[in-house]
């Protein structure tokens, strides 16, 4: 593991494998932590130069207070994964998204075409059906959860273990709730991104499909998609396809 600075915020990063292989980059969805790609990383790291890292505000990386530093904004998002990029000694990478974050992800990879190799997006929102939050992530069960309960861990624990039918081991759950449990910022940044999810998210879903389907889009691009998500159903995603 290392940590790389960026202007202002410390990121927790994790690497795999010879410098001297193509690069990979990994960014995990929302509310997740690179720890999510754990079991990967060592295969990955035969062929490639793997880097996976928690974006700010989740994980064990920095959690600015929001409206200080840094407001957890899509856009703000989009900005500080170039800064990270920029401090990291590689030249072109496959970017990996997940889910929620894919819309930064693809917005990144919009204007730095020539720094790709390829794009791979797992459970990326797609439809009009995707373009919200689950209910887990209503601002008022966050809310409750958080400020009334002053138990921000029961948010993360409710979508850890909603998300999908596989059940998680007691271990790996651990790791997943280590932030919440050591500082109160994780749940102030959980329901800052969730606020801005809430309202942000349906205008760049729109512009992510937009991106993906303009004939100046030159990316190879690849689109995985589990039949059983709870939060992002399968319906309209062949369409699309």
């Amino acid at each position: 593991m290392l940590c790389i600075y960026d202007f202002c915020n410390r990121w927790f990063c994790v690497e795999s494998g010879s410098i001297e292989n193509p690069s990979i980059i990994l960014t995990h969805g929302f509310p997740s932590q690179a720890y999510s790609y754990h079991k990967v990383l060592p295969i990955l790291s035969k062929d490639y130069h793997a880097i996976g890292f928690d974006w700010l505000g989740f994980g064990f990386s920095d959690k600015p207070q929001p409206r200080y530093g840094f407001d957890y904004t899509l856009a703000k998002y989009v900005s500080s994964l170039e800064s990270l990029l920029n401090e990291l000694p590689i030249n072109k990478v496959s970017l990996v998204a997940q889910e929620y974050f894919a819309p930064v992800v693809v917005k990144y990879a919009s204007s730095h075409q020539e720094k790709l190799n390829n794009l791979i997006l797992f459970n990326p929102p797609l439809t009009e059906k995707h373009a919200s939050l689950p209910l887990t992530f209503s601002i008022q069960q966050l809310f409750a959860s958080i400020f009334v309960n002053q138990d921000p861990l029961r948010a993360s624990h409710k979508a850890l273990t909603s998300c999908g039918p596989y059940k998680m081991k007691e271990d790996d759950a651990m790791v997943y709730r280590r932030p919440y449990l050591t500082s109160g910022s994780s749940g102030f940044a959980l329901n800052a991104i969730s606020r801005t999810m809430n309202k942000e998210l349906k205008t760049h879903v729109e512009e992510m499909r937009t991106t993906l389907m303009d004939e100046k889009w030159k990316v190879q691009t690849t689109i995985c998609r589990g039949q059983r998500d709870r939060w992002l159903s399968y319906d309209g995603v062949e369409d699309f396809c």
